[in-house]
């Protein structure tokens, strides 16, 4: 089913009718001609069927007499106590707050998602060496062969709106900013928002709290500098089950948006050094308001007082400080103190960067209030001998800030607070209480074994170990230059999504890549002549309804011309191919790998569904094996990072005597490894469950492989979701290798 809201309606001028529609035969995408704009004011639609015209009205009559509608300030004082936690630990406090879904991880979510599609994405959800998902921004290149993009960011705050609506307002808009924050941006007064609403306003009170919140999102946006520049919004959200109304919480969500010039200027908050000092900026200047917090819900209460951003000019010089640090290269980590409050910004980082942490406060506020509160602020990370340097920055900018304490090796989460030690305990203790929500989630929705043996996996993970084999270098420019190159058809099919980082990739190695795609072959525009290699690309061809592949495997096996023409490619001693992802699933239904034409379908390996019973998007290690894969070649024991997106990805051979043989012919070409670099069947180091790790199989004589990962999507060190700190130096990612060996081979 569809929804009008899916569907796009384009103004064409008469002459370019032809061509568009072209376009749309050949992405398989349906248009009609709806009509033709006459200019004389009247909406007219006719019935094909009888003639008949059903609508016929002037513009005005439809768009211009509107009734006016009248709103009444029907405003409510809830009647709310103040927040007073008694005898309740620090200890106690967090190991509820920790739990809950707003706080606690998301690796739930992150992991059954597409994060790395496009081979733009510089920072997605997950952070460190670990991949926890606790990003606070999002930074997309322009393109794979610039340093500018964009860095977008959000802020809500749901649960402190039905505690005060304007304060919730001015806190999401706050909220924003302390997230957009790590990445710099070209200039704060270019940031723009979409401010995004879902209330009930039709209830009793609800319009004119919305009003508000309306106002004070204003004020704040002015007092910090930026716009709203379009938004949505959905004003019916409350419903009636029997007698009963119910509806949601109050909710705006403000999404930032601004160019970043450099895309290399990005700060996570995952701690990058033990022995580093943690800053803390607080923005709420002293105050420690508990309504509408974390801590709140897990006591089953509101509260009357929130959090809020009463120095919007502060709030913004700190953002112009953090920026200039980032600019000069100064703080190592940074993190925003909102749901959960400071302890849980510290922990994240903590947890991130899988170290430990020293830490002691002082203040009038009770530790519960210093550290639940949900006031706006920031923490940052500086290594040794750089936190003079970040004090006269801020100082510069009228921003104040206070020592925190030290990360350390031991990992062990150690907090006092005016000389009272409130907090000591293992942090991989800690980390299992805030994974917990998401671990019995994920029980939900895989197999449970799989989570079972993730949470034991992950409970005390070192972190992952990359070997270079060889030393990963840019393409030549003369040789990018060149006029002559080799063709690679980089080939797709309908739901394809990868084709744009595979051309690009190709593109960095020497090639001249050709968008080509199934309906190009159908309809003969186009035959794999003149080409040397062939690329099929990931993705899901047609919504992997059939089974991963199998449409795109059927449209070539069921057509006796397409069927010749890729025996005709394979057998020319000339040409390669390259299958990943989705397309690696292709070239194993085709039985292009281990070996063409010799096993009948009933005994070819093949890629079926995961183990886990579910789409796995995942940051993970790979160890490049022995083969006579000619991609692959100079690079035998390569261990580095990778992502892998599918549903399908388990190598299956059905016949144990060709596994055997694919493996005595080293013809198996990657392995998923664990932190130690060994191969391995655990999850989730191995996200598919595939026999041995293996996700990669060639031909004898190397010309072909299928791989399930994505070298096209980290053939660049800044798409690398993680870098050892030896490598963040790297131009280029090792993947790169792959691409320019297939350069080498054609031209040699």
């Amino acid at each position: 089913m569809a929804e009008y809201q899916e569907r796009n309606g384009f103004l064409i001028r008469p002459e370019n009718i032809a061509r568009f529609q072209g376009i749309c035969l050949r992405e398989k995408v349906a248009c009609e001609v709806l009509g033709e704009v006459t200019g004389d004011l009247r909406f007219v639609v006719h019935d094909a069927q009888d003639g008949s015209t059903p609508v016929d009205i002037e513009l005005n009559e439809l768009l211009g007499n509107v009734p006016v509608k009248t709103f009444s300030d029907d405003r409510r004082q809830p009647d709310l106590a103040p927040l007073v936690v008694q005898d309740l630990s620090v200890k106690e406090a967090l190991h509820n707050v920790l739990r809950l879904v707003s706080v606690g991880s998301k690796r739930f979510l992150t992991n059954k998602v597409d994060r790395a599609v496009t081979g733009l994405i510089v920072r997605q959800q997950c952070c460190g060496p670990l991949q926890l998902p606790v990003s606070d921004v999002a930074v997309l290149a322009q393109s794979h062969f610039s340093r500018s993009g964009v860095a977008t960011a959000i802020g809500e705050q749901p649960i402190k709106m039905l505690v005060n609506p304007a304060a919730g307002a001015r806190m999401a808009v706050g909220e924003a900013l302390t997230n957009l924050v790590w990445a710099k941006v070209v200039e704060l007064a270019q940031v723009k928002c979409s401010a995004n609403w879902m209330w009930a306003p039709k209830l009793a009170g609800e319009g004119a709290a919305m009003y508000d919140a309306a106002l004070a999102m204003r004020e704040a946006m002015i007092g910090v500098g930026i716009a709203v520049d379009g938004g949505k919004d959905s004003l019916s959200m409350a419903t009636k089950v029997g007698k009963e109304t119910v509806k949601s919480p109050r909710e705006l969500v403000i999404s930032v948006y601004g160019a970043v010039a450099d895309i290399g200027k990005v700060v996570s908050p995952d701690i990058k050094q033990p022995d580093s000092t943690l800053l803390f900026i607080d923005l709420g200047e002293g105050k420690n308001r508990l309504g509408g917090t974390a801590l709140a819900q897990t006591l089953g209460k509101l509260g009357n007082e929130s959090p809020d951003m009463d120095n919007p000019p502060l709030v913004k010089k700190a953002f112009c400080a953090v920026q200039e640090l980032i600019d000069q290269g100064l703080i190592a980590a940074g993190h925003d103190r909102s749901d959960g409050g400071l302890i849980t910004t510290v922990l994240e980082m903590a947890f991130s960067g899988n170290c430990g942490l020293d830490l002691a406060m002082v203040g009038k506020a009770t530790a519960i209030e210093a550290l639940f509160s949900e006031e706006l602020g920031l923490v940052l990370e500086c290594v040794a001998g750089q936190e003079e340097a970040v004090q006269k920055v801020l100082a510069e900018y009228g921003v104040p800030c206070t020592v925190l304490g030290t990360t350390t090796t031991a990992k062990e989460i150690r907090i006092s607070h005016n000389g009272t030690i409130v907090l000591a305990e293992d942090m991989r203790v800690l980390r299992q209480w805030w994974e917990e929500t998401s671990y019995q989630l994920e029980r939900l929705q895989i197999k449970p074994g799989c989570a079972d043996e993730e949470k034991q996996n992950i409970y005390d993970r070192k972190g992952p170990a990359y070997q270079l084999s060889f030393a990963p270098v840019k393409t030549a420019p003369e040789l990018l230059a060149k006029t002559n190159k080799p063709k690679v058809a980089i080939l797709r099919d309908e739901g394809s999504n990868s084709d744009r980082e595979m051309s690009s990739a190709f593109y960095a190695a020497g090639f001249e890549p050709w968008d080509v795609t199934m309906t190009d072959l159908l309809d003969g525009r186009i035959t794999l002549d003149g080409f040397r290699g062939l690329a099929a690309v990931g993705g899901f061809s047609y919504a992997d309804v059939p089974e991963s592949a199998k449409g795109w495997a059927a449209t070539i096996l069921f057509n006796d011309r397409l069927k010749g023409m890729f025996q005709a490619f394979y057998d020319r001693p000339d040409t390669f191919t390259l299958g990943i992802c989705n397309g690696c699933q292709l070239f194993g239904l085709l039985g292009l790998v281990p070996w063409q034409g010799r096993l009948p379908a009933e005994q070819q390996p093949r890629f079926i569904h995961n183990l886990s019973g579910r789409f796995e998007s995942r940051w993970v290690t790979v160890k490049v094996l022995k083969s006579p894969a000619m991609m692959l070649a100079g690079m035998e024991d390569l261990t580095f990072g990778i992502h892998v997106d599918h549903g399908e990805g388990f190598l299956h051979f059905p016949d144990p005597a060709i596994k055997a043989e694919v493996l005595a012919g080293n013809l198996a070409t990657l392995a998923y490894v664990d932190d130690a670099g060994q191969p391995t069947e655990a999850y989730p180091f191995n996200p598919n469950g595939s026999p041995g790790g293996l996700t990669g199989l060639c031909s004898p004589d190397g010309r072909h492989l299928a791989m399930m990962p994505h070298p096209e999507r980290a053939f660049l060190s800044w798409q690398c979701h993680w870098l050892p700190e030896e490598m963040k130096g790297l131009e280029v990612s090792p993947w790169l290798r792959m691409f320019q060996n297939a350069y080498a081979w054609c031209v040699k």
